[in-house]
């Protein structure tokens, strides 16, 4: 919409750079072009604004197939207008001079047009078309139909539209006939779906099996290196008794030599000792006998005074110490008496 300012009984119109202004005063055309910005009074001037843009125009409608079924289509066409002078002389574009908006509804005109003429040549290409066909491939064909429909339209390039391109979104059943559609493929994706978890257990349980027969393989070996461990200690103890009996053997033998060794010394030595004393004792008993012959030799020639008197003095060399002696007179007596009756004899 075009922007209308007043100033004392003139009207200036700004218009945007995508709307081509015409203006007419008297049947003479003085301003043309888009984005324009002149001064006008209201009372004399005509004044078209048509869009040059492209537009965007979203259509849905229904269609019956082949095999009777009804479906609805979506789409979208995007238009401009690419003449605008002959847009306008077609179509009504004029603005009020005072507000800038449109007197008619041109654009409403132009979508009505696009739409039954997309509509006409959809329809066409779907009563031909089964269902299954056209939920498969039926958008392909839909857009390049109503594509060439339009640019083989007529009435399209004499209104002065210029179509820049055609989309179609959807196709689609009732909702009835789309469950009754959706549930094979469902039932399929779901069967696809067990399919998969049974393959995906069965491949769970065929691991888990691996890794039990792995665990069950690992113990076995674990327990036959511990048997080879075991035996191998058990090789190594009765090695390290051998060695130790051997050593043992060996200490003993040596002890015993040892001892053998020392009871010969022991043995010897005692023999050397026993000679020696014996030896020893040979001689102390011939020395005594010589003493004992040179003693009985000196007391066979000494009279007999002289060996009480030293007997006498031997006598008194081995008693104790007798610090007073009390002789009675029946001792002394008896004692004169013997001493007498030795003499006498």
């Amino acid at each position: 919409m075009a922007d209308i300012t007043r100033r004392l009984g003139w009207r200036h119109l700004r218009g945007a750079p995508t709307a081509h202004i015409r203006h007419h005063r008297g049947g003479k055309l003085l301003h043309d072009g888009p984005g324009l910005s002149f001064w006008f009074r209201a009372l004399t001037a005509a004044l078209s604004e048509v869009p040059v843009d492209d537009r965007e125009l979203a259509m849905t409608f229904h269609a019956r197939t082949s095999d009777f079924q009804d479906v609805a289509a979506q789409a979208t066409v995007t238009y401009r207008i690419s003449d605008p002078a002959v847009a306008a002389s077609r179509l009504d574009f004029s603005i009020d001079p005072d507000t800038g908006a449109w007197r008619g509804t041109p654009l409403e005109q132009l979508g009505t047009l696009l739409t039954e003429t997309a509509q006409q040549h959809a329809l066409d290409v779907l009563s031909r078309t089964p269902l299954s066909a056209a939920l498969v491939d039926g958008v392909t064909a839909v857009r390049e139909r109503i594509a060439a429909g339009l640019a083989g339209e007529p009435r399209l390039p004499s209104t002065g539209i210029e179509v820049v391109a055609v989309r179609v979104m959807a196709l689609r059943p009732e909702p009835e006939v789309e469950r009754a559609l959706r549930t094979p493929a469902r039932e399929q994706i779901q069967q696809e779906a067990d399919r998969a978890t049974y393959e995906r257990r069965a491949v769970a349980v065929e691991r888990e099996r691996a890794i039990a027969e792995n665990e069950l393989a690992s113990q076995i070996e674990l327990a036959r290196r511990e048997e080879q461990l075991v035996d191998q200690q058990g090789t190594n103890a009765r090695r390290e008794a051998e060695e130790h009996a051997a050593a043992d053997a060996v200490r003993a033998e040596a002890e015993a030599a040892r001892t053998v060794r020392l009871a010969d010394a022991e043995a010897a030595r005692s023999v050397r000792l026993a000679r020696a004393e014996a030896e020893g004792a040979r001689e102390v008993g011939e020395a005594r006998a010589q003493a004992q012959a040179a003693w009985l030799r000196v007391h066979g020639e000494v009279d007999v005074a002289t060996l009480h008197a030293l007997t006498g003095t031997r006598l008194a060399e081995n008693l104790p110490r007798i610090d007073s002696v009390t002789v009675s007179p029946d001792v002394l007596t008896g004692l004169l008496a013997r001493l007498g009756t030795q003499e006498q004899a």
